[in-house]
């Protein structure tokens, strides 16, 4: 009996290892609901996996009806089997990972500098990221400049922003 429990323990101890690194672990609980509910919304047949006919049932909900089969099949062959919820969370985890690496970024921003001090004006990226290309809102850029380090004379720090975006808020200790 004392073996059962024994390998019950050791059992218990890989499915823990397991889980952590599983892909629910790449995001945060609530995350993974919304997820899930973007999962049911897109199962219209609620058989717990989305199939080509729930795509086209997704597309003509979303008003777009001229999808064809290929594009379909393309997207269902992004999956390495069927697409149920972990699935789905695989899928979404490896498009997430997809941010552009910190370098780029700063290549970009660099393009910008034209003394090279790592630093921009706040009201001239302001002004381009509202008039240029993917243009932001006011609001939008708001909220990028509150996790952006401003100095009094009103410059960006764009090495800071883009390690912010490309890693996460740093942490203060």
């Amino acid at each position: 009996m004392a073996s059962r429990k024994t390998k019950k323990k050791e059992g218990g101890a890989l499915r823990a290892q397991r889980a952590s690194s599983n892909v629910f672990s790449n995001f945060e609980q609530t995350q993974i609901q919304e997820f899930k509910e973007a999962f049911t919304l897109m199962d219209q047949n609620r058989d717990g996996f989305i199939d080509k006919e729930d795509l086209k049932d997704t597309y003509a909900s979303l008003g777009k009806t001229n999808v064809k089969d290929d594009e379909l099949d393309a997207m269902l062959k992004e999956a390495s089997g069927p697409i149920n919820f972990t699935m789905f969370l695989n899928l979404f985890g490896e498009k997430l990972s997809g941010t552009d690496a910190e370098e780029t970024i700063l290549n970009a921003f660099k393009m910008l500098d034209s003394d090279g001090k790592g630093k921009i004006n706040k009201e001239y990226i302001k002004r381009l990221l509202m008039s240029q290309a993917d243009k932001m809102t006011a609001e939008e850029v708001d909220q990028m400049f509150q996790f952006a380090s401003i100095d009094a004379a009103g410059n960006l720090d764009y090495k800071a922003l883009s390690y912010v975006i490309t890693h996460g808020e740093e942490k203060e200790e």
